[in-house]
């Protein structure tokens, strides 16, 4: 199953000013190393295997804890694959959730999501402010509270990020979260199990 994108659709409605606003049209074209891709593995492995998710995407969070581990051990750290993560928010909290684990260290960004995901009842659907929460576990991978709240309050980034993904959207016709591609070919939903994950890489 995936998560579809109707909070998606909510999150354009919060965001006005990013539609609307011309101040940050040109953000894209500036180097910006926190767009860099994420890929761990061997680079010379015959099959990229790409991953689009949001922060906030329980089946995203299923997968992340109960099938990527295997999969690191199974095909990653064994060189079968190269992996490549990219962020898909589909809503205000998954943005500002992406825009936090993009500006972390390179090497910190699998950790820190893959620890978002373990804890995602706990930080992001708490009763109480889940930007808080948020703000705790950046503080756990060692961003201080003033630099989480500069780059929550980052339009430019927030923009790009969003525009990033509004574009691989349309180039990739994802519907929902998470979305999966074995080389060239797609697969629109979780995989749920390591051997499903093991057939499709053999497919790829």
């Amino acid at each position: 199953m995936t998560q579809r994108l109707l909070s998606r659709r909510a999150m354009l409605g919060a965001l006005p000013a990013f539609a609307a606003s011309t101040q940050f049209a040109r953000a894209a074209e500036t180097p910006d190393t926190r767009f860099t891709p994420r890929i761990i593995g061997n680079p010379h492995a015959p099959v990229l295997v790409q991953e689009w998710f949001s922060l906030t995407c329980t089946h995203c969070a299923h997968f992340a804890t109960d099938v990527f581990p295997e999969v690191r051990k199974k095909f990653i750290d064994t060189g079968k694959i190269r992996y490549q993560f990219h962020d898909f928010p589909l809503d205000q909290i998954g943005l500002i959730a992406a825009a936090v684990a993009r500006s972390l260290p390179e090497e910190r960004y699998e950790p820190f999501i893959m620890s978002l995901f373990s804890r995602l009842q706990q930080w992001a659907f708490s009763s109480n402010d889940p930007i808080e929460h948020l703000r705790q576990e950046a503080a756990l991978a060692g961003m201080a509270p003033s630099r989480f709240d500069a780059i929550r309050n980052d339009q430019t980034l927030a923009k790009a990020l969003y525009e990033q993904s509004q574009n691989d959207g349309r180039i990739y016709s994802i519907q929902g979260t998470p979305y999966f591609r074995f080389n060239d070919k797609p697969f629109a939903q979780d995989p749920e199990t390591i051997e499903k994950f093991a057939e499709l890489v053999r497919n790829a």
